[in-house]
């Protein structure tokens, strides 16, 4: 049996007490883990003042700022390991009735559209109906364009500047319509009513640069501690899918594999499909990924996972060896978003790192970079 240390003993019966008991037992610590500690404790006060009579309420000692809905949902799942966050999330709907983002479409409307209420919606939608899933949806697409606008220009810069600064736009005639694209792109406009595709864009192809195309396949790992790599990945992929000389294939996966390449344009929709599942099988979206490649020595693969693989890793081994013996250039993204801090298999990221694949974690423009460099080299 694991000994638990006297400090770590004392800070859980603090955490069972709650702030009332500030003055009698103290949290064993300091630093960051003190802060962290004052943290779990105020969410935990939050949730589970709702059990206390009025007179005796539970409540936080140190007086902290009032969480929304939100704000808890987000903080439990940063703070805490799965299986808490699991119970904690069910006594928050089930006994507390802590619904205020899944049943009252007011209170979604009235939050700020942004980075944390996205990832909330995203660990909730499953539970989400009617207008409330409709509102989501409409946040999702408002905060995912956002972030396009945001990080575009940086990232085209970063790649554009790299591969050729004085080459000028595709010549825009017949000879050079791309019908494919065109026709790729624009689906999401079709007129059911009137049975009719409406261009909204029309693609050319430079017939010049067709010989140069890159295809990137970027894999999103769908489990729950991915979610704000995820909403970068997803923002990512339709920026990249815009430049003329990429040819993007997207696919999350958990214990399977979906592909969404049709929907790279759209990002919300693309978010809304996520899972967030507790499952993970790398090797399998990683097999996926090689049936993609066509021309190894023009092909980036991007998996964005924390590699902890649920499936034998022996998959996940042999295909990432094979990607990298046909030539095809192979990352694996431990964290995609401002902070690039990732949490995953150290040990397993070792091993496909000395095989020589790349390994770590980037913000969004230094993948633009690197992106840049792989494309003109």
């Amino acid at each position: 049996m694991m000994q638990v240390s006297q400090g770590d003993a004392i800070n859980r019966w603090r955490l069972v007490l709650g702030g009332l008991s500030d003055r009698q037992l103290a949290f064993a610590g300091e630093g960051i883990d003190l802060q962290t500690l004052m943290e779990m404790e105020q969410l935990l006060d939050f949730l589970y003042e709702r059990a206390q009579d009025e007179d005796a309420p539970r409540q936080s000692g140190t007086g902290g700022s009032i969480l929304s809905a939100a704000e808890w949902i987000t903080k439990v799942r940063k703070l805490f390991p799965k299986s808490t966050t699991d119970v904690l999330e069910r006594h928050a709907l089930e006994e507390f009735h802590l619904t205020e983002l899944i049943t009252d479409k007011e209170v979604l409307e009235k939050l700020e559209p942004n980075l944390e209420l996205l990832q909330s919606i995203l660990q909730l939608k499953h539970l989400m109906q009617g207008e409330v899933l409709q509102t989501a949806k409409r946040i999702a697409k408002q905060v995912a364009e956002e972030l396009r606008k945001q990080l575009e220009d940086d990232v085209r810069h970063s790649i554009l500047g790299k591969l050729d600064r004085n080459t000028s736009s595709p010549v825009h005639s017949a000879r050079n319509l791309d019908i494919r694209k065109t026709i790729r792109r624009n689906l999401k406009h079709y007129d059911s009513e009137s049975r009719q595709l409406v261009l909204q864009d029309v693609y050319f192809s430079n017939r010049v640069k067709r010989y140069c195309t890159w295809r990137v396949i970027i894999a999103i790992d769908e489990s729950g501690s991915m979610v704000g790599s995820v909403i970068y990945s997803a923002v990512m992929a339709q920026i990249l899918a815009q430049l003329p000389f990429t040819d993007v294939k997207l696919v999350i996966f958990d214990t399977n594999v979906v592909d969404l390449s049709a929907h790279i344009e759209d990002p919300a929709e693309i978010l809304m499909s996520v899972q967030l599942s507790g499952g993970t099988d790398i090797g399998k979206a990683l097999r996926y990924c090689e049936a993609l490649i066509d021309t190894p020595h023009r092909t980036c693969v991007f998996v964005v996972t924390d590699l902890y693989e649920g499936a034998p890793e022996k998959y996940l081994l042999n295909t990432s060896r094979n990607i990298l013996e046909s030539g095809a250039k192979l990352n694996f993204l431990t964290a995609l978003d401002k902070d690039a801090n990732p949490a995953y298999d150290r040990r397993l990221g070792q091993i496909l790192a000395d095989m020589g694949a790349f390994v770590g974690a980037m913000t969004p423009d230094q993948l633009g970079q690197y992106i840049g460099k792989m494309l003109s080299s």
